[in-house]
């Protein structure tokens, strides 16, 4: 996923990075496999801003990697909030822990380690904000397991779904994209949400819902 010159040119513009996101940025890029999955300055402004627009009581986080966007979306959390953070890799348990500490948000948010598919059947929570960043094959099943989860107005943001620009290119047929176009086709035809795409990083879909 290549950087264009708009994209850089807006992040200049938007809110600074704070410090101690950039040092988890650092620490990620130097440490741990796969660093591009972090969501990183541009995206964790953004995912603070909604945050701070929703002012939620609880969150759930699909895919919590190293914890830099939980601890984003941690920022805008009502008095007394919660985020709820899925992670399937229990190797990145310590570094995640590690990171909430260093940003002194231990207390907003728990830590899940397992399969996303099993721990949100047991969440008995209703969220007002979800964050949708996990393996893209299950995309629909997360999508279909936490709608009644969310409260009317709750708003559900699903990360990726431009596929490094696969997604438009129709000579790219693998199983991963072909899930991602499909994802995408339901979301768009959901008579029970609003939604915009937006083209911001890998595509972000924003989805509000506004009834059962």
């Amino acid at each position: 996923m290549q950087e264009d010159k708009k994209e850089i040119y807006c992040r200049e513009f938007s809110e600074d990075e704070p410090e101690i996101l950039k040092s988890i940025s650092r620490e990620t890029f130097a440490n741990v496999l796969k660093p591009r999955m972090l969501s990183g300055h541009y995206q964790g402004r953004f995912l603070s801003l909604i945050s701070h627009l929703l002012s939620p009581l609880n969150i759930l986080e699909i895919g919590t990697y190293t914890g830099y966007s939980a601890i984003c979306l941690s920022e805008g959390l009502k008095e007394g909030g919660k985020v709820t953070t899925i992670e399937a890799n229990e190797e990145l348990q310590k570094t995640i822990l590690s990171n909430f500490k260093y940003a002194g948000v231990e207390n907003k948010i728990n830590l899940i380690i397992g399969p996303a598919l099993d721990k949100i059947k047991e969440l008995n929570i209703k969220f007002d904000l979800v964050f949708i960043d996990a393996d893209k094959i299950n995309y629909i099943n997360y999508y279909n397991l936490i709608f009644p989860k969310v409260s009317i107005g709750g708003v559900i943001l699903s990360d990726n779904v431009l596929w490094d620009s696969k997604v438009f290119d129709l000579s790219q047929n693998d199983e991963t994209t072909l899930q991602i176009r499909k994802f995408n086709s339901i979301l768009k035809l959901d008579n029970r949400t609003q939604k915009i795409m937006l083209p911001i990083r890998d595509g972000l879909f924003i989805s509000r819902k506004i009834k059962e």
